[in-house]
């Protein structure tokens, strides 16, 4: 897609074709194609709009409703933030007195939406023409094309403030991990912050805790299970006293905790119930907050499992009961297993090599009950827990 289609999307036939395909998506798409212009449409412009159709289903697991009206790259609808995740982006510049944020990677718009609908302006801003113009539709405001390091920064003054969305694929859609290989690096960013106090930015889950600048917040988030970004927020963004937060999402409601005075985690045997914490706890480095919450204890002191002795609850874990707790060995675990007349197993796994997939194979189970089984280590010790989940 070029500027050119993006303006043809644009025009009143774009429109008026991209409202008479919504719904059409689960059509197949040659005779869908085929029946457009059978019935008189421009080829090219049916082509745009059938990858737009789809790509507006797509995007409906993040924008809702309002995916139906927006446009999208294919980039862009896979690496836009979600709508929930976004709203507590505006949530953060609004609450800190910003009037203004410049949106400098905007991509298809999603912070910058969440901007506008918190009563913030908006200055967006991407390097690509394409996205841009995406953007510009979306937004229903101008948005500048330019390299977000030639000095829309220096333009930046009081009540404004900054909010980065670095590229982190390369031109050939290679995932880069260093935040110093982003476009722009996460150098940048900080000198952003230097100069422009309200300054935030989305960054990779895998973002390294030594990597963290005194005085800055790193928030790692989660939606349904999933880890989405770690959060950069500096200044008058970030919550004073904190260094590394959690932020879970579930069902639509959120909740969050903190590193303010971490616990240590006391480590001890395997008790009737096990507990995985979310991954955005992990990932923020706040296992002992939530086992000191649980009053538990780790199974061992490099994993990050929770067990407890009596049932106990947390928005931050999902639990299991344990049924057993065996030492790994493949003739032992299969001999169990058949026992208790398993076939379909969900295998999950945590500070082991072993794959489940083959793992399944190896055990060759061919009974009528399921079952979940944990490999992981328990006072060092590679090992098996068959456990049952807790709704």
């Amino acid at each position: 897609m070029n500027t050119a289609d993006v303006a043809a999307l644009r025009s009143p036939a774009g429109r008026a074709l991209l409202d008479a395909l919504a719904g059409t998506t689960a059509q197949d798409p040659v005779a869908l194609a085929a029946r457009l212009r059978r019935e008189g449409h421009d080829p090219a412009l049916a082509a745009l709009a059938t990858t737009q159709s789809r790509l507006r289903a797509k995007a409906a697991a993040k924008f809702g409703d309002r995916a139906a009206g927006l446009l999208f790259t294919a980039a862009g609808a896979e690496q836009a933030t979600r709508a929930v995740v976004a709203r507590e982006h505006a949530r953060r510049f609004a609450a800190a007195g910003v009037s203004r944020v410049a949106d400098l990677g905007c991509g298809v718009g999603a912070d910058s939406l969440a901007f506008l609908d918190a009563g913030l302006a908006v200055l967006p801003v991407d390097a690509d023409p394409v996205t841009a113009a995406v953007a510009e539709h979306n937004l229903g405001v101008p948005v500048r094309c330019e390299d977000l390091t030639a000095g829309v920064v220096a333009e930046l003054g009081a009540g404004d403030g900054a909010w980065f969305d670095p590229a982190r694929r390369t031109a050939g859609g290679r995932r880069v991990f260093d935040p110093e290989a982003t476009s722009p690096p996460l150098s940048f960013v900080l000198a952003t912050a230097a100069r422009v106090p309200a300054t935030g930015a989305k960054l990779a889950p895998g973002l390294p805790h030594d990597l963290v600048p005194a005085g800055t917040e790193a928030q790692w988030t989660s939606v349904d299970g999933e880890v989405v970004e770690c959060a950069l927020w500096c200044g008058p963004l970030a919550v004073p006293g904190t260094g590394r937060s959690a932020r879970v999402v579930r069902g639509g409601a959120a909740f969050a905790l903190d590193d303010t005075d971490l616990p240590v985690a006391e480590v001890g045997a395997v008790g009737g119930f096990l507990h995985e914490p979310d991954g955005a706890v992990i990932r923020a480095g706040l296992v002992a907050r939530v086992a000191a919450d649980l009053g538990g204890r780790l199974v061992d002191e490099t994993i990050a499992y929770v067990t407890t002795d009596a049932p106990a609850t947390s928005e931050f874990v999902r639990s299991f009961r344990v049924l057993d707790v065996l030492p790994f060995g493949l003739k032992s675990l299969r001999a169990h297993l058949r026992s208790l007349d398993v076939g379909a197993l969900t295998v999950k796994k945590r500070g082991t090599a072993v794959d489940p997939d083959h793992l399944r194979k190896q055990l060759a189970l061919k009974g009528s009950r399921p079952a979940t089984i944990v490999l992981t280590r328990v006072a060092g010790k590679q090992s098996v827990l068959v456990v049952d989940p807790v709704s």
